[in-house]
């Protein structure tokens, strides 16, 4: 199997790509031992995350096992999560 994203931490709501990816793209990539698929719904570019599940407003973004922030707005499986979508939790004295 050709590894197309990256997952670190099986707590992980987002996954991390290797390659630039095509919409309708089946990636292939490991959660601990196991081989996951799923079909990504948008473009995403090397580097950038997509939704291994569905993320609901609010909700935090896990990456490596942390919060990384949480989601703007509802994210479906599949689709690309950055800025446009999702809010640092960090350094913020309002929250």
């Amino acid at each position: 199997m050709q590894k197309q994203a990256v997952v670190i931490n099986p707590k992980d709501n987002v996954a991390t790509t290797v390659a630039d990816l095509a919409a309708g793209t089946t990636v292939s990539f490991f959660v601990g031992q196991a081989v996951e698929k799923l079909t990504l719904s948008e473009i995403i570019p090397l580097g950038h995350k997509f939704a291994l599940c569905d993320i609901r407003k609010g909700q935090e973004i896990i990456k490596y096992g942390e919060s990384i922030g949480s989601a703007l707005a509802p994210i479906a499986k599949g689709s690309h999560v950055h800025i446009h979508n999702i809010q640092s939790n960090r350094g913020r004295g309002d929250l």
